[in-house]
């Protein structure tokens, strides 16, 4: 309920502060459990794809975003799912609260960096803000999805995935005696992934 009342109180309000276009959304099911993978090129993410999509979306998020209570509640009602980036448990029940929103048949949201190949996802995410390809694939697996297309359109073969992605573009979160260096790196490499549900 919560979701839906933060959803028609903030979409008219961002959608005349940013000027939001959508294309091919007519490629999302109405029904039907659906991974969708963004971009990542910030938190909000998490923001404006529920605003543009019709049906519910569900995220994980930075578990800190949770531990304040003034700001709690709006994740909460943004369909969003606490994760901790120190991996073990808390991870594990965030994914599968995750894997239980998509054999419901719920859509689920991915904003994630690519980390090295079969690199341990629980490490990688605390340590560098990025999730194995592999992994996530698994994930969807898990839940009876079939892989039908892989895109590199968001890759980045100069991006050595083993950097923090917050000391490259844009953020530059590293010293400044480095920003050269993380600039001809450019942003991070992120994955493009089509699932579907035999």
């Amino acid at each position: 309920m919560l979701y839906w009342v933060v959803k028609i109180v903030v979409t008219p309000v961002l959608r005349i502060l940013c000027r939001i276009k959508v294309e091919g959304k007519e490629h999302i099911p109405r029904s039907g459990p659906v991974i969708l993978a963004a971009n990542h090129r910030s938190f909000l993410d998490s923001f404006f794809i529920p605003l543009v999509v019709s049906r519910r979306v569900t995220f994980v998020a930075k578990a800190e975003y949770f531990d304040d209570k003034r700001v709690a509640w709006f994740f909460r009602g943004a369909g969003q799912i606490p994760i901790r980036r120190e991996g073990g448990s808390a991870s594990e029940r965030a994914l599968e609260s995750a894997t239980e929103v998509l054999e419901s048949g719920g859509v689920f949201g991915i904003t994630e960096h690519r980390a090295k190949p079969f690199a341990d996802a629980a490490e990688s995410a605390k340590a560098l803000h990025r999730i194995p390809q592999d992994y996530l694939i698994a994930l969807a697996l898990k839940t009876g999805f079939r892989l039908t297309g892989v895109s590199e359109i968001n890759a980045n073969p100069k991006d050595p995935e083993d950097i923090n992605v917050h000391r490259l573009p844009p953020d530059l979160a590293g010293p400044d005696s480095e920003h050269a260096k993380m600039k001809a790196i450019g942003e991070s490499d992120r994955m493009t992934l089509r699932f579907v549900k035999p």
